[in-house]
């Protein structure tokens, strides 16, 4: 019975699971040959090398993560809050034209219109149900906003030490925030986010996956908006 439990949990919770799989692999090896990485450039700079355990809780190896991290995170925010308002006629990824905007509390399911089955703020009305009509794009951007302000400071120690191994002058936060090093690590993951997601929405128009929910079923007209397979 636990064994068929298992089995069934597994099944039923595949995506996520494979993911987490493949998040947890790669973090490994990027500390792997962030470290191999790190190592070289001490020995080549005269300094002593570092242990895993050390790289690992380095700002070295924390601004590379989290740099990353609210790339992503300002991806799926952007896309979640204006694919509200924006469409892409014949993307599955994007709204029928002329179904823009918040829509109404029937087709939303919301307020007095929820049903037995729909989650429990959604029909509590008042300020639960209006938090809960946003929680998606709150928590993503406040992953954003809190691996940006990680970034941020993991960026600016590695900075300064940077800064302090030249003999020159440390910044402060504030000064770093404005500096070209800062701005440099955010945009350039920025604009790969920007260009794959605007590609997706463009490439879904007239290709296809077979059985992927990501995509309109292949016999499905360039024109069909809304649709999956």
């Amino acid at each position: 019975m636990r064994g068929r439990r298992l089995r069934r949990f597994v099944r039923q919770n595949s995506l996520s699971l494979v993911f987490g799989v493949l998040f947890i692999a790669a973090l490994v090896g990027q500390a792997i040959a962030g470290l191999a990485e790190f190592n070289n450039q001490q020995v080549a700079d005269g300094l002593a090398t570092v242990s895993l355990g050390e790289y690992v809780t380095s700002a070295d190896f924390a601004v590379d993560v989290t740099e990353n991290w609210q790339s992503e995170y300002l991806q799926f925010l952007l896309y979640v809050v204006l694919t509200v308002w924006l469409v892409q006629r014949g993307s599955p990824e994007s709204k029928e034209p002329g179904k823009e905007g918040l829509e109404t509390d029937q087709r939303q399911k919301v307020g007095s219109y929820a049903r037995p089955d729909s989650p429990r703020w959604a029909g509590a009305g008042r300020w639960r149900t209006g938090l809960y009509s946003y929680s998606l794009g709150l928590v993503m951007g406040s992953i954003f906003l809190g691996s940006w302000l990680v970034q941020s400071i993991a960026g600016w120690a590695t900075y300064n030490e940077q800064q302090l191994s030249q003999l020159q002058d440390p910044l402060s936060w504030i000064g770093y925030l404005g500096s070209a090093d800062f701005w440099s690590r955010s945009l350039q993951n920025w604009q790969s986010e920007f260009l794959a997601v605007g590609s997706m929405a463009v490439f879904s128009i007239y290709l296809r996956q077979r059985g992927s929910p990501e995509s309109k079923p292949v016999g499905a007209s360039h024109k069909s908006t809304g649709v999956s397979g």
